[in-house]
C-alpha cells in the first residue's frame, strides 16, 4: 500500500515532540503540507528543522499559537483558515491521586486534551464538509476506556475524546470527511522518558527497566509487553488520514499493545 497525500495539508497540534511530531513527520513523508505547531517559536522552528532534515524536500509550515485557550486556538484559526487533515494530538497528562486533584487541575487538563479539539473541529470541519473531503483524528489513549486510578482527570478526558469524535463523526454521514481516535497504550514519548527517567534515578535501574517495570506494574494486560514507539502510534494515523481509510469512520483504533482486554 502507497499512502500519497501530495496536494492535502495537514495541521497537526502539539507536534514538536513526541507523538505529534512522529505524526508530523510521518504525514510529511507522504507528501502531506504539514502544519507544525506548537507554543513556543524555537521549539515550533527546531522541529520544523528535524523534519526538514528527515524527509527532504518535506512540506512544512510553523504556526506558533497555544491551544488551550479559546483565544490561541482563534490565533491558529485565523493563521492557518484551511486544513484537509486535523489531527488533535495536543494534550498533558500527570500523575496525581483523586483527592489531590484541585479543580484549576481538572479544568486545565480539559482546557487541553478536550476544549482544543472542541474548538479546531468546529474551525476547521466546516470546510471539510464543503470540499467534501478532510480527515479529523483525535489522539485520546487507552486510558480512556481502562481508566487509571492514578491519573482519573487525564482518563475522563481521553474518554471524553472519544466521545466527541463519534458524535462529530455523525456530522458526516454522507460525505467525503471521516472523523476517527486514535488509542495509543503507553508511549515513550519525550515526556514519558523524563517521567521515567525521575524513577529510574530513584532505583537505580535503567530507563528501559523502568519502562518494563511500568507496563508490567500498571498495564499489565499489555500483550507486546512493552512501551510503543512515536513512530508507531503515527504509523496509523497516516494511514486514517488516507484516501484508504475512507470505510473507517467514527471508530476507536486501537495501538495499545492489546493493553485493553476486550474483543472490540
Amino acid at each position: 500500500m502507497k499512502i500519497d497525500l501530495s496536494g492535502k495539508s495537514a495541521l497537526v497540534t502539539g507536534s514538536t515532540t513526541g507523538i505529534g511530531f512522529a505524526i508530523a513527520q510521518g504525514l510529511a513523508a507522504a507528501g502531506a503540507e504539514v502544519i507544525v505547531n506548537g507554543r513556543k517559536p524555537a521549539a515550533v522552528a527546531e522541529a520544523v528543522e528535524r523534519i526538514g532534515r528527515a524527509v527532504p524536500g518535506a512540506k512544512l509550515r510553523p504556526a506558533v499559537a497555544d491551544v488551550s485557550s479559546a483565544e490561541g486556538c482563534a490565533e491558529l484559526a485565523a493563521a492557518v483558515p484551511e486544513a484537509d487533515i486535523l489531527v488533535n494530538n495536543v494534550g498533558t497528562f500527570e500523575m496525581k491521586e483523586f483527592f489531590d486533584i484541585p479543580d484549576e487541575d481538572w479544568q486545565h487538563i480539559h482546557d487541553v486534551n478536550v476544549m482544543s479539539g472542541v474548538r479546531l473541529s468546529r474551525a476547521y470541519m466546516k470546510g471539510m464538509l464543503a470540499r467534501n473531503w478532510g480527515r479529523v483524528v483525535f489522539i485520546s489513549s487507552e486510558s480512556g476506556v481502562n481508566i487509571p486510578i492514578e491519573m482519573i482527570h487525564y482518563g475522563v478526558t481521553k474518554t471524553a475524546q472519544i466521545a466527541l469524535a463519534r458524535g462529530l463523526a455523525k456530522l458526516t454521514r454522507g460525505t467525503g470527511v471521516t472523523v476517527n481516535s486514535v488509542l495509543p497504550g503507553p508511549t515513550m514519548t519525550d515526556g514519558v522518558r523524563e517521567f521515567l527517567r525521575e524513577m529510574a534515578a530513584e532505583s537505580g535501574k535503567s530507563i528501559e527497566e523502568t519502562a518494563g517495570d511500568f507496563v508490567r506494574t500498571h498495564r499489565p494486560t499489555s500483550i507486546i509487553g512493552r512501551m510503543a514507539a512515536p513512530e508507531e502510534i503515527a504509523n496509523m494515523v497516516v494511514y486514517v488520514a488516507s484516501p484508504q481509510a475512507a470505510a473507517t469512520n467514527g471508530a476507536a483504533l486501537r495501538v495499545d499493545g492489546g493493553v485493553l482486554d476486550t474483543l472490540a
